[in-house]
């Protein structure tokens, strides 16, 4: 009985050893996952738009500057005598459209009026002087010479009589629409060229497209550069980013929005940040799946955004990233 009673002790104990060693797993904290990478290179090259000939740099290599700020500019003189030319090729396109919708001045079809009017007296004086010179032709009192010279006189009456009703007719109608519709197209053109023409000047000033620090300066005042000519290599420091690689069977213990710890070779400060994203796709060789040990030489890219960066941290620098709450390793 007393072997029964101590073997049924030893179950018991051994059952309590093993929930407690569960509950202890249980409530231990998930181990941290470290990634080696280094600070991410972000560099981009900058340079004017237009050419001309620089006149000023306001930067040099080593300045921080922030997004926006004016780092050099050209010699405006020959653009902005361009943009002035192009505004009054726009001023008269404009005015000639306005013509062209104001239509015929009254004063221009009263003078039409007036002029046919004077025609039709003049034709309908030819004609009469045609008329009593053929009466008297058959008498003889009127040579056949004169006879010819009234009736051209009549025809020559005619025709600028008719003549004048057209353009008084002209005057009344107005302008066509034709007409009108290319004055508009003109006005259009003239527009895009005065747009054009303004972008070029306000190209002349170089700005910085985001915050960051100058790496190099390549050109200086004086020189005279071409569209899209390389003048100064800007590194991009904000946001700061990190560049990581998680090995395959690790991949399933980070999740993007994980919270890491940077740390960084000579550099005492722990810096903060979060996993913005990950690689869906692995990088180095092999990249297919193929055994178990070659698993294990697969890894993934990892962008790390910094919360607190300083100065300390440099681009291509190495970091090391412990990534807080993993979960367990398989």
């Amino acid at each position: 009985m007393t072997r029964k009673w101590l073997a049924v002790g030893v179950v018991l104990v051994a059952l309590v050893v093993l929930v407690a060693l569960q509950l202890r797993s249980w409530s231990a904290p998930r181990p941290a996952l470290t990634l080696y990478g280094n600070v991410d290179v972000r560099q981009v090259d900058l340079g004017f738009r237009v050419g001309g000939r620089i006149a000023g740099l306001a930067v040099d290599e080593g300045s921080h500057v922030d997004a926006g700020a004016e780092l050099g500019r050209l010699d405006p003189r020959p653009l902005r005598d361009l943009f002035d030319a192009q505004r009054a090729q726009l001023a008269l396109a404009r005015a000639n459209l306005a013509k062209y919708h104001a239509g015929s001045r009254p004063q221009d079809i009263e003078q039409a009026r007036q002029i046919l009017a004077a025609q039709q007296a003049r034709f309908n004086q030819a004609q009469t002087e045609y008329a009593r010179q053929l009466g008297l032709s058959p008498s003889g009192a009127v040579s056949q010479r004169q006879l010819e010279a009234a009736r051209a006189d009549t025809i020559a009456a005619r025709a600028a009589m008719d003549q004048a009703r057209a353009a008084y007719a002209l005057q009344k109608a107005g302008f066509r629409r034709e007409d009108v519709a290319i004055s508009a197209a003109q006005v259009d053109a003239a527009t895009a060229s005065a747009s054009k023409a303004g972008t070029d000047l306000a190209d002349t000033v170089l700005r910085a497209p985001e915050s960051g620090t100058v790496l190099t300066r390549a050109r200086e005042p004086g020189a005279i550069v071409q569209p899209g000519e390389t003048v100064f290599t800007l590194t991009i420091d904000r946001p700061l980013r990190l560049r990581a690689y998680v090995a395959e069977p690790d991949l399933g213990r980070i999740a993007p929005g994980q919270a890491v710890l940077v740390h960084a070779d000579g550099i005492a400060k722990t810096y903060h940040g979060t996993i913005a994203a990950i690689a869906s796709a692995a990088e180095f060789t092999p990249k297919t799946v193929q055994t178990e040990s070659l698993r294990a030489d697969l890894v993934y890219r990892v962008r790390v955004l910094v919360s607190d960066p300083d100065g300390a941290l440099h681009q291509g620098q190495p970091v090391s990233v412990q990534v807080i709450g993993a979960a367990p390793g398989r």
